[in-house]
């Protein structure tokens, strides 16, 4: 069976992929510390690899270009894109949540809120926020959490919130001890960091300490950043390979190796 196939099959289950969003994460994973430009057959044979075609690709090349976030240049038959200035400045606060080190224990601080903030959860007609007060003008509360208080924060996550952190659990689970390709582990490392990107973007941090003892994968952020860890020789290696009309990239820069401050 292929190996990439639940994780394919995860992805499709959202809806049809945003192939443009894929880009993205491809340019942010792989490319912007490979010198920030890619080839476009490097890039079709990685998404091709997770079942996106050339056709699909040349559609979100050319909405990534004219959105600003992309510039193409061609060089005899071969095609390559790099991030506009304006695509890298964007990068740069979205990376450093993206790859964060996990939490090395138990949030010791909350603050309960009825002002909304950036990253807070809805909790009991308020929003509790990480790690103190949020500065507001009106009401707050701040100190640790009852016993249960994880139980009832969990059970108010919205089902989209709860259903992405279930499918990244499963994207985990089946790359559990796999052994993979150079390309299957490149295309699996940009499949696993789209997903989580998706989260860390869209939702609120969601403590370890809050997820049912039931739920596939315990310590879900620190899974994330091991699995992406046992990924990254072969991906890199792929990254630094030649075949055909593909070139190598250039060597990676030392940042990349501090991701999730695991290195």
């Amino acid at each position: 069976m292929d190996p990439l196939l639940p994780l394919i099959t995860n992805l499709n289950a959202d809806g049809r992929p945003r192939v443009w969003s894929l880009v993205i994460t491809v340019f942010g994973d792989l490319v912007q510390h490979r010198g920030g430009r890619v080839q476009t057959v490097r890039l079709n044979q990685l998404l091709g690899r997770v079942g996106i075609e050339s056709g699909a690709l040349r559609t979100a090349l050319s909405r990534l270009s004219r959105d600003g976030w992309v510039e193409g240049r061609k060089t005899g038959r071969t095609s390559s894109y790099k991030l506009t200035p304006s695509g890298v400045q964007e990068f740069g606060p979205a990376t450093a949540r993206i790859y964060a080190p996990p939490r090395k224990g138990p949030v010791q601080t909350w603050c309960f809120s009825l002002a909304d903030a950036p990253g807070a959860l809805r909790v009991a007609g308020g929003w509790l926020h990480i790690n103190g007060a949020v500065s507001s003008k009106g009401f707050e509360i701040t100190g640790t959490l009852g016993k249960h208080s994880g139980t009832a924060i969990w059970d108010g996550l919205a089902t989209e919130h709860k259903e992405a952190l279930n499918r990244l659990a499963l994207d985990l689970l089946a790359l559990t001890n796999a052994d993979l390709p150079l390309i299957d582990a490149a295309a699996a490392r940009i499949l696993l960091i789209h997903r989580w990107r998706r989260i860390v973007l869209r939702y609120p941090e969601v403590p370890a300490e809050f997820f049912p003892k039931d739920f596939p994968v315990q310590a879900l952020h620190q899974q994330v950043a091991a699995t992406y860890h046992r990924l990254t020789p072969q991906t890199e290696t792929w990254l630094d390979t030649a075949a055909g009309e593909m070139p190598a990239m250039p060597s990676a820069k030392t940042a990349q190796a501090n991701r999730f401050g695991l290195s």
